[in-house]
């Protein structure tokens, strides 16, 4: 049974990949995070040695600090997050726990190295339109939250990448990682290399690769993606203000993947009452 300061697996998971989802930090201690290098959706790494340092960063927050057996480290790194000001639970079984459940997980040797800060760093063509937003969606909500994002003039992709330890991604390279394949897009491709291949992602990645590639017909909802995407395409002049409106779209259309494709729009069944 969960601890009062523990929160169980099933709830952490419906609140990954959601704007109320708390800080997950993964406290494994090196030689546990070494014999699986995975993490759950979302987290960031930091060392319970340097809690001191960090912990003022998350201030103000929510956060789940997540160990190995959900035992002395997470309760204890909790412990020290709540007396830091931040609303701090433990994973209840921790790491093993999740990964019991058969919830996905994220391959860290698939990811770009990370800076000073403990941020990866991507790298794709200016002025974004569909795929170049739905992908820093992703990578925000899934992968790293604090993820810096580099639009730069498209033949200056690979270079900056290269200087300052990026990822280039969405690129018209046949040698890119990180772009298009087939008939996938790069969605389609962060979806299923970075282990996140759950219904709701599949869905989305269809209408992702409907609006992105001028396939309407692969699902309803493509077109209005593709609308909405270029109007905010023409609403922003700055490509990470539009990121950051993208942002909005990108969480309601997942929460309709997840949530809410057999909900319809009907008018209210409550007659107003005849007058006497």
């Amino acid at each position: 049974m969960p601890t009062p300061t523990a929160i169980p697996v099933d709830k952490l998971a419906r609140l990954v990949g959601t704007p109320a989802c708390p800080v997950v930090v993964d406290v494994r201690p090196d030689d546990a995070f070494r014999d699986d290098s995975r993490l759950i959706p979302g987290s960031i790494r930091r060392p319970v040695a340097d809690i001191a340092h960090w912990s003022a960063d998350l201030a103000g927050r929510g956060a789940v600090a997540v160990c190995r057996h959900g035992r002395d480290i997470g309760h204890g790194a909790a412990a020290y997050l709540r007396q830091a000001g931040v609303a701090a639970e433990t994973l209840d079984g921790g790491f093993d726990a999740w990964e019991a459940a058969g919830l996905p997980l994220v391959p860290e040797a698939k990811l770009p190295p990370r800076d000073a800060r403990g941020r990866t760093v991507w790298v794709t063509r200016a002025r974004p339109k569909v795929d170049r937003i739905a992908c820093p969606w992703l990578i925000r909500r899934f992968v790293d939250p604090d993820a810096v994002f580099l639009f730069v003039p498209p033949p200056e992709v690979n270079a900056v990448a290269e200087r300052f330890g990026g990822a280039p991604f969405d690129i018209d390279d046949p040698g890119a990682f990180w772009s298009h394949r087939g008939t996938l897009c790069t969605f389609d491709v962060m979806v299923e290399e970075l282990g996140l291949a759950m219904p709701p992602l599949l869905h989305l990645a269809t209408l992702v690769r409907g609006a992105d590639t001028a396939r309407p017909d692969l699902a309803p909802e493509a077109a209005g993606l593709l609308a909405a995407s270029l109007g905010l395409s023409r609403i922003y002049a700055d490509d990470l203000e539009q990121l950051d409106a993208g942002m909005l779209l990108y969480d309601a259309f997942y929460r309709w993947c997840r949530d809410a494709t057999e909900e319809t729009h009907n008018w209210p069944t409550n007659k107003p009452k005849a007058r006497a």
